[in-house]
């Protein structure tokens, strides 16, 4: 597996996952379920593993894909998902040698084939989806079921959830269903994935809820030297991106290869050009005055939550009198979505680095952080299940590496 491999954007693992549905090709899909303790990835990291043995997307921070990849092809050949866990605490093990976990990993592994297409699609359109699959069953039966939805549910076992329709895909248990209800809404709602444990007639099922979360998108305004950087490294950062030229010419897709698209309009036709809402980040660097202050008036009009304008603060200040002298102003949640200077202070320089400080920026506001240093925050970077008899969840993250954090309801 090599590292390009190894280290792209959840959406290149999806439409990886799309062409092996389409093609009927046979390989499976390994996906983080539960953690208890640290880990480099959360519940819900995605590899696909084709039957040649090459894997795309990361399920740890590379300490782990051999030995899934290993199992996939056994998952490919027998045609049965099953879930492998890996204790990545103890001493004296392959697991245990200074990997920079501290945590303990199930990772299930499926056929992927035709019955995940749902999942791809809502992914790709933005619809609000959760993939509901058996981990474990105390029946562990063949899976058949009859009219009512009583069934023997074996591993790997799915059903869908859709969050707009607010109903599942088939006939499970009619008791199971309901109590998948509730954390099945929140997650089609918010992209969250975690296990659950479920009571029903004295037998447990174990279920893992996963919601489709689409990548936010970026547009990026402008078709200068210095967009060029943005659009690569926000696209490895999981954003869609879109650039916006107001110069034809030079708004092609040749200059910009790595966007997902590139068009052309002018600054005061934003609405016809693009249809903005609150997934979208938008960043302003034309360069030119008037584009940019048209820009920024037609942004405003949208629910867009970040509008970052590239220039110093006299030049936004200029702006703002010259929006004053037309009776203007702007109200103090529209302040709010204003970021200008734009980035973090990163001390940054070159089109690289000022790139980095940018999107630094855009993941703060998407993830809802205010940016500060790892080693300056208490407890864990996001909310985790601590390692049994380890105490406080803070207690679970003392050893965990920068970026390490996971999360699970299991």
């Amino acid at each position: 597996m090599s590292e390009s491999d190894w280290s792209v954007p959840e959406a290149t693992v999806m439409s990886t996952a799309r062409e092996v549905v389409e093609s009927e090709r046979h390989a499976v899909l390994a996906t983080v379920v539960s953690v208890e303790g640290s880990a480099y990835r959360r519940p819900g990291a995605k590899m696909v593993v084709a039957a040649d043995g090459e894997g795309v997307g990361s399920i740890t921070a590379g300490c782990l894909e051999d030995e899934v990849i290993a199992l996939a092809r056994e998952v490919a050949e027998t045609g049965q998902a099953r879930v492998e866990t890996y204790d990545l605490t103890a001493d004296g093990d392959v697991w245990g040698l200074g990997v920079g976990c501290n945590g303990v990993i199930d990772v299930l592994l499926e056929p992927l084939d035709a019955g995940y297409r749902p999942a791809i699609e809502a992914f790709e359109s933005g619809g609000e989806l959760a993939v509901c699959t058996v981990l474990d069953s105390d029946g562990n039966g063949d899976s058949d079921s009859d009219d009512d939805g009583d069934a023997d549910l074996a591993i790997g076992d799915r059903i869908f959830y859709d969050g707009t329709e607010g109903a599942f895909s088939a006939a499970w248990p009619a008791e199971l269903r309901e109590e998948l209800r509730e954390p099945a809404a929140s997650a089609a709602e918010s992209g969250d994935s975690h296990a659950f444990t479920v009571e029903m007639d004295g037998e447990s099922v174990r279920v893992f809820v996963d919601g489709v979360s689409t990548p936010p998108e970026l547009v990026v305004f402008g078709t200068g030297h210095d967009i060029g950087p943005l659009v690569d490294l926000a696209t490895k950062s999981d954003f869609r991106v879109t650039v916006l030229g107001f110069r034809g010419a030079t708004a092609t897709e040749e200059r910009f290869p790595n966007a997902d698209a590139v068009r052309s309009t002018s600054p005061a036709d934003l609405g016809d050009a693009y249809e903005f809402d609150e997934n979208t980040y938008t960043v302003v660097m034309s360069h030119n005055f008037i584009d940019d202050r048209l820009a920024l008036e037609e942004l405003l009009e949208t629910d867009v939550p970040y509008i970052g304008l590239l220039g110093p603060r006299k030049r936004f200040e200029e702006m703002r009198e010259e929006f004053a002298a037309e009776d203007r102003t702007f109200t103090p949640a529209e302040r709010e979505r204003i970021y200008t200077p734009i980035g973090l202070d990163l001390g940054s320089e070159s089109p690289y680095e000022i790139a980095h400080s940018i999107v630094a920026e855009l993941l703060a506001v998407h993830n809802d952080r205010e940016p500060d240093h790892l080693s300056a925050r208490e407890g864990p970077i996001h909310d985790r299940e601590p390692l049994a008899g380890t105490g406080t969840e803070a207690e679970a993250e003392t050893d965990a590496e920068p970026g390490a954090g996971t999360g699970s309801t299991d």
